[in-house]
C-alpha cells in the first residue's frame, strides 16, 4: 500500500529544476518507506524506469557496471536484461539500497553528465566508511532526507481530519476538556503505532497492538542484523537499546559506558557515529551558549539520544517481555501507564522536530550554589531568535528551568512553550500547548 509523502514533492521540484545535473538520493533508516516512494515516483511521472535492487539483483546487472565507460552498450545491456525500454529524457533509472554497491554509486557521476535519463538512488546506512572507502563520492548527487511518517502523513494515511486540527490551532483558543482528550487520545494512537509504514499498514488493516508490535519487532531485529554487520560485538545494539532507560533516568547525556561498561571501549565513539549515520537515531546536543548560536556552539560530547520512531521507541520500552499485551497498549492510549513518561513525549517532539529537517539541541546549566541544573529539553532557530520547549507529560507542574531560560537569554528567546497533555493557556509569556499542535509551531 502507498501512502502520501512529504518528500514526493521534493521528487517533483528536483525532476522540474535539477535532475539533468543531477542524481537524488533518499536517505534514511531501513524501512522507512524509501523505496515505496521511488518507485511510485517513477511510476507516476516517467514513461518508463528500471528498478535495481543491489540487495537482490543477478549478478548478470551488477557486471554492466564492469565497464561504465561504454555507455551505449551500457544502456542496452540493462535494457536487455530488464526487458525495459528507456526513452530518453523520460526514463528513470532507481539504484535502490545502492550502499551495497559502491560501484553503481560512482558511476553516477558519468551517467548524470551523460545526459540521456535521470537517476534516484536510495540508501540506509550510507555512510558507513567500508562501503565507500575505494569509491569517489559523486559530488552530482543531491539528498533528500527520509523520516518515518510524521503525523500529518499518519493522519492522512488513517483517515483523521489533520486540517481540521491545523484550523482549531489557528483559532488560539482552548478546545475544552472533551475535545482535548479526544484529540490527545489520536496523537497517542500515533505514539503507539509509530510512521513506520509496515506497522501503520498493520493498523490500518485493524490488527491488534500485539499484531502490530510484531510488526515493529521485526523491524528492531533488522536493525540489530544491520548493527551487527558493522561490529559483530553487538556494541551497537547496546547502545541502541540503552536509549529509553537512559532517558527515563532523566541524567543530563547519555553516556556511553553505561550501554557498553569500560572494558575493551577504545572504538566506541566511533561506534556510537556509525549508530548516528544509520538513522535510527537522533542526536540532541546540548548547546552550550544559546544566546550566540545554536550550531556553533554545539557540544559533541554532550548529547541526548533519541529513537527516530517513537513507535519503536514504545516497543523498545518493552522488549524484555516476549511481546507486548494489549492492555499495556490500552493503558498507553488511555494515559493510564504507572511510569510517568516524559522522556516517551520527548521522543515524540525530537520526531516531529526532526522531521521538518532541523538538528536537536537543548541546554543545560549549574544552578547557583547547587549540585542541580536547569534545563530546557528542546530549542529551536526561529529567524535570528530561537523558540524554547519545554515538555510535561501530564500535568504542567513546575516549570522553573523554562523561565529561567527566559530571563537569561530574553533577548534572543522569540517564545517559550510548555508542551503537555494540557489544553491551551497562558502564564505571563508561557504558552502552553498540548502536544498535537507541536507540528504547527515548528512551520
Amino acid at each position: 500500500m502507498y501512502y502520501k509523502r512529504k518528500a514526493y514533492h521534493k521528487l517533483l521540484d528536483w525532476k522540474q529544476h535539477y535532475s539533468d545535473k543531477y542524481a537524488i538520493l533518499l536517505e534514511g533508516a531501513r524501512r522507512v518507506g524509501k523505496s515505496t516512494i521511488a518507485e511510485n515516483f517513477a511510476k507516476n511521472e516517467y514513461r518508463s524506469y528500471i528498478l535495481i535492487d543491489f540487495s537482490k539483483t543477478s549478478n548478470t546487472i551488477l557486471e554492466c557496471f564492469d565497464d561504465i565507460g561504454n555507455l551505449n552498450m551500457f544502456f542496452l545491456r540493462l535494457q536487455a536484461e530488464t526487458g525495459i525500454t528507456l526513452y530518453e529524457q523520460d526514463s528513470l533509472i532507481i539504484f535502490d539500497e545502492v550502499q551495497l554497491f559502491p560501484k553503481a554509486r560512482q558511476a553516477v557521476k558519468h551517467l548524470v553528465a551523460d545526459g540521456r535519463y535521470h537517476y534516484l538512488e536510495t540508501g540506509s546506512l550510507i555512510s558507513i566508511k567500508k562501503n565507500v572507502q575505494d569509491i569517489l563520492i559523486p559530488s552530482e548527487e543531491m539528498k533528500i532526507q527520509i523520516y518515518p511518517m510524521d503525523y500529518e502523513e499518519f493522519c492522512d494515511a488513517t483517515g483523521n481530519n489533520y486540517e481540521l486540527l491545523h484550523q482549531i490551532y489557528n483559532t488560539n483558543k482552548a478546545v475544552g476538556q472533551a475535545t482535548n482528550r479526544k484529540l490527545m487520545r489520536d496523537l497517542r494512537t500515533y505514539m503507539a503505532v509509530g510512521g513506520m509504514p509496515q506497522a501503520v499498514e498493520s493498523y490500518i488493516a485493524g490488527e491488534n497492538f500485539s499484531q502490530i508490535d510484531m510488526v515493529k519487532r521485526q523491524i528492531i531485529s533488522l536493525y540489530e542484523d544491520d548493527f551487527k554487520k558493522i561490529d559483530p560485538s553487538g556494541r551497537i545494539s547496546a547502545l541502541y537499546h540503552s536509549i529509553p532507560a537512559q532517558l527515563a533516568k532523566d541524567s543530563r547525556k547519555y553516556r556511553i559506558t553505561t550501554a557498553i561498561g569500560k572494558k575493551n571501549n577504545t572504538k566506541a565513539e566511533e561506534l556510537l557515529y556509525e549508530l548516528i549515520d544509520s538513522k535510527t537515531i537522533l542526536p540532541c546536543y546540548n548547546s552550550t551558549d544559546p544566546g550566540t548560536s545554536l550550531s556553533d556552539t554545539k557540544d559533541f560530547d554532550s548529547y541526548k539520544l533519541y529513537l527516530s520512531d517513537t513507535g519503536l521507541f514504545v516497543t523498545l520500552m518493552f522488549i524484555d517481555r516476549p511481546v507486548i499485551e494489549n492492555d499495556i497498549y490500552a493503558k498507553l492510549l488511555s494515559d493510564k501507564l504507572p511510569a510517568n513518561l516524559g522522556f516517551l513525549y520527548e521522543n515524540l517532539a525530537a520526531q516531529m522536530i526532526t522531521a521538518t529537517g532541523r538538528e536537536l539541541y537543548h541546554h543545560t546549566w549549574e544552578k547557583s550554589n547547587s549540585t542541580h541544573y536547569y534545563e530546557v529539553d528542546f530549542l529551536i532557530s526561529e529567524g535570528s531568535k530561537m523558540n524554547a520547549f519545554e515538555i510535561k507529560s501530564s500535568g504542567t507542574g513546575k516549570h522553573e528551568s523554562i523561565k529561567h531560560f527566559y530571563k537569561k537569554y530574553s533577548k534572543h528567546v522569540r517564545n517559550i512553550y510548555l508542551l503537555s497533555q494540557k489544553d491551551v493557556n497562558k502564564e505571563e509569556n508561557l504558552l502552553y500547548k498540548p502536544f498535537y499542535f507541536m507540528p504547527f509551531l515548528l512551520q
